[in-house]
């Protein structure tokens, strides 16, 4: 059912200071920030020749980006995203094996344009699981 790793997603206190890290230091490319309202989140993407890498800053009160860096002020690992097909298939599977999907089980639009949704990070070895339809 899984596809490729589409990105790993790390929370930041700063995307600026996030930002300059990747671009000057490692010298990665990285992406405009983008406003993901319905998430919460602003986020940038460091391209990579075979994934991303998509750095979070909270937007917005009550951003599950912000309760994230409460608990982690330097930031760290937020979730992984892998690649389906079909997500409503990918999702239907998933509930029929016992899996959380988190919010109304219905996919929104992520950051790419495609429709994504987040499994319970406890169904998953407390890892936060992102899917999204290629």
């Amino acid at each position: 059912m899984l596809g490729r790793i589409n990105h790993v997603a790390l929370a930041v206190p700063n995307l600026t200071a996030a930002v300059a890290t990747y671009r000057d230091t490692l010298g990665a490319a990285v992406s405009q920030p983008q406003a993901l309202p319905e998430h919460g989140v602003t986020v940038v993407f460091v391209e990579l020749p075979n994934t991303k890498v998509e750095l979070l800053e909270p937007l917005g009160e009550g951003s599950s980006i912000a309760a994230f860096l409460e608990k982690n002020p330097s930031g760290g690992m937020h979730h992984i995203c892998y690649e389906v097909d079909d997500i409503i298939l990918a999702r239907d599977h998933l509930k029929q094996q016992g899996a959380r999907v988190l919010g109304n089980g219905e996919p929104k639009t992520g950051a790419h344009g495609k429709p994504v949704i987040f499994l319970h990070p406890k169904d998953f070895f407390g890892t936060l699981i992102e899917i999204e339809q290629v």
